[in-house]
């Protein structure tokens, strides 16, 4: 009896050189060209046409294997499914699935490069740093100083690579050299815990045991460097002059001197921190340099300053006090420094008035120096005595800020009133 399928065996395929079909059975096909190549064909009939697909050249298809495609096809076909239509659908399948692997690999790819991982990094960790300008040096340092790296995989930064980077500004600018060997060190350990850099490793950026023998060590600072601040005794004078300034940078300055207050403080505040009918300004913590809710007493000349801005119409509690030209957003952080140089005192700092409230009220007047610490909303004492220490001392504070305002607008006259108080314990 004729067998229906498994016709041929593995000698007849080897050994035939007739040209022509040879029957496997079941719709395999041995097809022998007239040049004497061979290849499997599986033939089906549908719709009353003849259909052909092939299985590869018997070099590299076995009978067996040949016999396995053969079935499978069978089975498509009586579940109704075409056998070349699925395989199209394979191929196109596995065609997308190598695109997303490729795209997946490219993917991985630029996210171990150092410069893409900086920004996510940066991205990840920004939102808990409360100086918008501490967050834009970050930036910027790795942008300008660490350009070499950035199209760098993390894993393949070395000691010399952040050397090169370092040598330039160690001396120089030394400041920003030691931050940003801080911060490219930092990355490297985020992309080493992001499993982007495999173990063993050891961070290139790493100062103790590494960097120390690659770079020259700095003389250590003599003393703190303070920002340039008005001589108190000319104040007075400049305040005057500022008070006739319009511009609303000169109101910001006129208050941020008033308050002995931080630029970010001033610049940041809006009016829902603000009390005029109790005469306080309440920052919350999270705007505050040691996280910690600050209250300021606002003296008569504040509350004057405060009262006219708030006949403006964007006195609503989320609006900016001070607001920028771009609707939402406050007035440049650069706004007082400008505005200094323009009055011809460029070579004084903002921050250079807390420094001038400081030292006219130590020098001049009896108000106890923990009072003004807490003026400047300096941490005071160690943290036990804090714990036991719960006030804020505001109404003594109150008096101070009064007596302040006396000497910026009576040129003298809050030192004669604060020798008539008792010390403040």
């Amino acid at each position: 009896m004729t067998r229906a399928i498994h016709k041929l065996t593995s000698r007849k395929v080897d050994t035939v050189k007739t040209p022509g079909w040879h029957g496997d059975g079941g719709g395999l096909w041995l097809r022998v060209e007239n040049s004497g190549a061979k290849r499997w064909v599986f033939a089906w009939e549908r719709n009353k046409r003849r259909r052909e697909m092939g299985l590869g050249s018997v070099l590299d298809t076995s009978l067996a294997k040949a016999r396995q495609q053969a079935a499978d096809a069978r089975v498509l076909l009586a579940e109704g499914v075409d056998p070349l239509d699925a395989r199209r659908t394979e191929e196109e399948a596995e065609q997308d699935r190598a695109r997303a692997a490729e795209a997946q690999a490219k993917k991985s790819a630029n996210e171990a490069l150092f410069g893409v991982f900086a920004d996510r990094y940066i991205d990840t960790h920004e939102a808990g740093w409360k100086n918008a300008k501490h967050r834009q040096q970050w930036r910027n340092t790795i942008k300008t100083h660490a350009k070499s790296i950035l199209d760098k995989k993390v894993d393949e930064v070395t000691p010399d690579d952040v050397v090169a980077i370092l040598q330039p500004i160690w001396t120089r600018l030394p400041e920003t050299a030691g931050r940003l060997r801080g911060r490219i060190e930092n990355i490297l350990d985020a992309a080493r815990v992001s499993k982007l850099i495999a173990s063993p490793w050891e961070n290139p950026a790493r100062w103790r045991g590494n960097l120390i023998h690659l770079l020259p060590r700095r003389p250590k600072k003599s003393q703190v460097k303070h920002h340039a601040a008005i001589p108190y005794d000319q104040l007075p004078a400049f305040y005057e002059a500022l008070r006739k300034r319009s511009a609303l940078a000169a109101r910001a300055l006129e208050l941020t001197t008033l308050c002995a207050t931080r630029t970010n403080e001033t610049l940041q505040m809006r009016w829902g921190e603000v009390d005029l009918d109790t005469a306080v300004w309440t920052i919350p913590a999270e705007r505050m340099k040691m996280g910690m809710l600050h209250r300021i007493p606002l003296s008569p000349a504040a509350v004057a300053l405060l009262a006219d801005l708030a006949e403006r119409p964007n006195e609503c509690p989320d609006a900016f006090v001070f607001e920028g030209q771009k609707l939402g957003t406050p007035l440049s952080q650069m706004s007082m420094t400008m505005l200094l140089r323009r009055m011809g005192y460029g070579q004084y700092t903002v921050h250079g008035m807390r420094s001038c409230f400081s030292d006219y009220m130590n020098d001049c007047t009896n108000h106890h120096q923990v009072i003004i610490e807490q003026a400047l909303a300096h941490l005071v004492g160690s943290e036990v005595s804090r714990a036991y220490r719960r006030g804020d001392a505001f109404n003594k504070r109150r008096t101070m800020m009064k007596d302040w305002e006396e000497y910026l607008v009576g040129h003298g006259a809050g030192a004669k009133n604060a020798e008539e108080l008792p010390v403040a314990a």
